[in-house]
């Protein structure tokens, strides 16, 4: 499921991306590297080292940007070439771990329940706990609804690491994030807006001197797409403005926006109606929930043919995120 976090033989640690993947392989990011591989990756790295099982980890600087992805993937292709895969229905190569090479698995839920299992917590890992249970509180959303990721899930955190929150279903999201803006406007958490788009999503804040983000999972019920189902055909670059009409599943990864009044913004994202499209997919993760129904949003993204390779139905879809370019983006302009 998007959002677990697995450790391989090589001990890379990997983020689950999405949840269409291709059978016996799990596509996914690369979060942590063993400090003893990082000569290997053309990439800035974070200053800052990770403790986990005996080893040490450093991380990349960005987790996601179009020329860290080609970066990685060019040395995964050169050194480590069975965590590239040449996939059939987008035409392009993606970086995806071999099940077999899989060492262990964390899964939010049960790093939670195991999290609230431990008797003698440190300080981070009670704040954990203690946010997690006034959100489920606040928002009537069951804690076993509710996870935890990042390196407090893997054990490898510090005092001064984030915690990383997973909520379980669109629903239960929307229930969390109405609780936590009604604590913030009670002054029990705050939130923290460190860039313009943090003021749209309102996903990080500070708890107790603790820092703080919560995202959304889809629950096994919300998976609708299966890998294979369709074939992608990229056709050009695009950049217009658009108001969205659903925003159901905005806030998963990837996030989907459905729009409507399609308006070019140059001359070359002029489109035929039958070009034109119905949804906008964000691949990156700092663009989910930035926009809610009604609102305008401009994106620079891919305009991509789609087509159900069972009933041979095709639309149009616009892609940001698609690791080629790093003028992609979605900005929400109202609502």
């Amino acid at each position: 499921m998007d959002g677990d976090t697995f450790l391989t033989k090589e001990n890379f640690v990997f983020c689950v991306f999405g949840y269409e993947h291709p059978n016996g392989r799990a596509v996914s990011f690369l979060k942590y590297i063993p400090s003893q591989l990082q000569t290997l990756f053309s990439i800035r790295f974070l200053e800052r080292k990770w403790k986990f099982q005996d080893l040490e980890f450093v991380r990349p600087e960005k987790l996601y940007t179009a020329k860290n992805y080609q970066e990685i993937s060019e040395t995964f292709r050169s050194d480590f070439p069975h965590y590239v895969y040449s996939c059939p229905f987008y035409g392009k190569e993606i970086v995806s771990s071999p099940i077999e090479f899989v060492k262990s698995v964390y899964v939010p839920k049960e790093c939670m329940q195991k999290l609230l299992q431990i008797k003698k917590k440190d300080k981070l890992q009670r704040l954990a706990v203690d946010l997690a249970t006034l959100l489920s509180k606040e928002s009537r959303v069951p804690i076993e609804e509710i996870g935890i990721r990042g390196s407090i899930a893997l054990g490898m955190h510090m005092m001064r690491s984030d915690i990383d929150l997973a909520v379980y279903g669109a629903e239960n999201f929307r229930n969390v994030e109405g609780a936590v803006g009604k604590l913030n406007d009670e002054g029990t958490l705050s939130y923290i807006f460190s860039t313009k788009l943090d003021r749209f999503r309102k996903f990080k804040g500070r708890y107790k001197n603790a820092l703080f983000m919560f995202s959304a999972v889809r629950r096994s019920e919300e998976i609708e797409h299966s890998y294979g189902k369709c074939r992608y055909y990229p056709i050009k670059s695009l950049t217009f403005q658009c108001r969205v009409v659903n925003d159901n599943e905005a806030m998963f990864k990837p996030a989907i926006y459905r729009i409507a009044d399609y308006q070019p913004l140059n001359p070359t994202s002029e489109l035929a109606d039958e070009e034109t499209p119905r949804k906008v997919v964000s691949m990156i993760g700092c663009y989910r929930n930035v926009a809610r129904k009604g609102g305008s949003i401009k994106v620079s993204g891919t305009l991509e043919r789609v087509e159900n390779i069972e009933t041979g139905a095709i639309h149009h879809q616009v892609v940001v995120g698609t690791g080629t370019r790093e003028d992609e983006y979605i900005w929400p302009m109202s609502g």
